[in-house]
């Protein structure tokens, strides 16, 4: 199967690392040529599309060299290439690099770019876009936000690293702080501390629910929810989330009667997850702080975005 492989002589393009293919070991190998074997193992692609690859130089050998159309097959070699990806309609917002040393990155995320790449974008996603800015191809978030939330992401620089520093976020060591724009209610006291158990909605897949109460689930979430301050029939909310489910807090303004601004999940879907981005009116939440003790420097870290949210 193909994978992504860490080999030096290969460089990324565009951010974009080569998938690998693995030949295999035949005592009699009924390929002649290696373009057989690629025919054949991979036939989404077409014998003529693998010729004009080739010739293009963008098939590659474990030397880094490119491999002509009339290449041997070699049991046991490895094949480099890369996937010809369609073109993605931009996301027109940039991140910024607040941090970089040898261990982590930390960036500041825009709104509606998604961390990872997936679905409709690859190139368009703050993971590529740093790959190719850092030119690091080991580069690896630690934790990911929603694509509609913007604020703060860590990523880790080294393999080796990287399980220290994820167990940090599954064992809770991670202080993180959102500021949230949502409706106001005066019969609400703060601060609210929310728990309940969040599932995936049946009726849709990407949304995600809190359970009813006969349902009798026990809790998997906790945020507790502070006011900031209050303008009008509008409040900016800090939210301090206890774990980590998805949507959650999303999900717990929502079950509080405060849906966040922008939302197009909750209360109610205003834009599936394939229809074309409002750039106009952003999800308002912002990933705004984050501190912990570094597992592998043992130095305290903490950020805070240069984001804003628009409440006068």
């Amino acid at each position: 199967m193909a994978h992504v492989p860490k080999n030096p002589r290969i460089a990324m393009r565009d951010g974009v690392s080569p998938s690998c293919l693995a030949l295999p070991h035949v005592r009699h190998s009924p390929w002649p040529l290696l373009i057989d074997h690629l025919a054949e193992r991979l036939p989404r692609i077409g014998r003529s599309e693998w010729t004009e690859r080739m010739r293009a130089g963008r098939v590659l050998g474990e030397d880094g060299q490119p491999l002509p159309p009339d290449a041997p097959f070699v049991g046991g070699a490895r094949v480099y290439y890369w996937r010809e990806l369609p073109a993605e309609d931009p996301i027109p917002f940039e991140a910024c690099v607040l941090f970089e040393d040898e261990h982590l990155v930390v960036a500041d995320k825009p709104h509606f770019l998604p961390v990872t790449p997936g679905g409709r974008y690859v190139r368009q996603s703050l993971l590529v876009r740093l790959k190719a800015q850092l030119g690091c191809a080991d580069l690896s978030p630690l934790h990911r936000i929603d694509r509609e939330t913007a604020g703060l992401v860590l990523l880790s620089r080294r393999p080796q690293d990287r399980d220290a520093y994820q167990s940090l976020f599954r064992e809770r060591r991670v202080h993180k702080v959102y500021e949230a724009v949502a409706p106001w209610r005066h019969d609400l006291v703060f601060p609210i501390t929310r728990s309940s158990h969040i599932r995936e909605d049946e009726q849709a897949f990407y949304r995600m629910r809190e359970a009813r109460p006969e349902e009798g689930l026990p809790a998997n979430s906790e945020t507790r929810i502070e006011l900031i301050r209050r303008q009008g029939a509008r409040g900016l909310y800090r939210l301090l989330p206890v774990t980590g489910r998805r949507h959650q807090l999303r999900v717990h303004m929502q079950g509080l009667g405060l849906p966040i601004e922008g939302d197009q999940f909750y209360p109610v879907v205003r834009r599936g997850p394939q229809e074309p981005e409002d750039f106009a009116h952003p999800l308002q939440l912002l990933a705004r702080g984050i501190a912990f003790t570094d597992p592998v420097t043992g130095q305290q870290r903490c950020w805070t975005s240069g984001r804003h949210l628009p409440l006068p």
